[in-house]
């Protein structure tokens, strides 16, 4: 009888110790950020990626801060790869994000994006310009401008991005 109550002891703490702690953070956008795979066609592609082509997008940022993205346009794919970094920004939910592409070309574009994590799969605006190389008269958007931002707001929300969470 002791040795069953033994044995019964140690599955109990073999149980608890496996189980999934109410804690895990590893999806929580709110600690993760951008972090995971996310998907943007149709009405979602930013009007302003729309008129030059572009039809959807998919984007992958991993937790090491690199990032993989595929843009198609007619059938034709475009692969742009690079680091990120992000930071909350104090204003919401918006954090800031800055890209160093590494290819096709060196370039660095920042911006914001905000996820909401009340629609499930996810949802996220995202919105970024190009500062390095600088284009004339693009400036990136703020978390204190809010979406729309980009260029002090000349172009409205027509750079603004929809992306949603793909979930595996």
């Amino acid at each position: 009888m002791k040795k069953l109550l033994v044995l019964a002891m140690m599955l109990s703490v073999v149980f608890v110790a496996c189980e999934k702690s109410e804690d895990d953070d590893s999806n929580d956008p709110q600690k993760i950020g951008i972090v995971g795979e996310w998907y943007s066609s149709g009405t979602n592609v930013a009007p302003l990626l729309a008129y030059f082509g572009i039809d959807s997008i998919y984007a992958k940022f991993n937790k090491d801060n690199t990032y993989l993205v595929e843009s198609f346009s007619d059938g034709a794919k475009t692969t742009l790869t690079g680091t990120y970094v992000q930071t909350k920004s104090g204003f919401g939910n918006i954090w800031n994000i800055t890209l160093n592409q590494t290819s096709p070309t060196a370039l660095t574009s920042q911006g914001i994006f905000e996820i909401d994590a009340t629609k499930t799969p996810y949802t996220m605006n995202y919105e970024v310009a190009q500062t390095e190389p600088q284009l004339q008269g693009v400036t990136p958007p703020t978390a204190q401008g809010g979406f729309g931002s980009t260029s002090g707001g000349a172009l409205g929300t027509n750079n603004v991005q929809k992306y949603i969470k793909i979930v595996r």
